[in-house]
């Protein structure tokens, strides 16, 4: 791990140890607008296109998203549900061949958050902290510091939806 990955872990740690379960969906929900209005700065007719050939398209990194929260949802409600091992969350673009425009994206990944939002919200906070599971750039994670890694991960596509907009502005000027 490198500087700013130790970085981010040690805030996801001391955070997520540190909030309660009502404030940490709080903070994951409240984040979750910017990536709502990034979505929709990629005009629809060009969602599928990449600004270039090493990029992703926004419908790449939104299938990337909802795959990812789905799949640290099912994670998270494993240890929550039965104190079971989550496998490997996916942290890589990977051809599904779904197409959707922003707004069934979207839908797609407010549904499974809100989800996980009823599920934490039924758990004291405390239980299976012990568990934990690999996240690729910041070592092994527990559920708390996942919920909260949720947050950081929408803000960081957000940001990337929001170049991937500018960029094919600017090919098309």
């Amino acid at each position: 791990m490198d500087t700013e990955q130790e970085r981010i872990r040690s805030y996801l740690q001391a955070q997520a140890a540190k909030l309660t379960i009502p404030q940490l969906v709080e903070r994951v929900g409240n984040d979750m607008a910017q990536l709502n209005q990034a979505l929709r700065t990629v005009p629809a007719e060009r969602f599928t296109e990449r600004p270039a050939d090493d990029d992703w398209s926004a419908n790449e990194i939104a299938a990337h998203l909802a795959a990812t929260s789905r799949s640290v949802a099912t994670g998270i409600s494993a240890v929550l549900d039965s104190g079971s091992q989550p496998g490997r969350v996916p942290d890589a673009i990977k051809g599904t061949g779904v197409v959707r425009d922003a707004m069934g994206w979207w839908n797609e990944i407010h549904l499974d958050r809100e989800r996980l939002f009823e599920r934490v919200a039924r758990a004291r906070g405390d239980e299976h902290l012990d568990i934990t599971w690999e996240h690729p750039m910041f070592g092994t994670l527990n559920w708390r510091e996942w919920l909260l890694f949720t947050r950081l991960h929408d803000l960081d596509h957000a940001r990337q939806l929001q170049a991937t907009a500018e960029a094919l502005a600017t090919l098309s000027q």
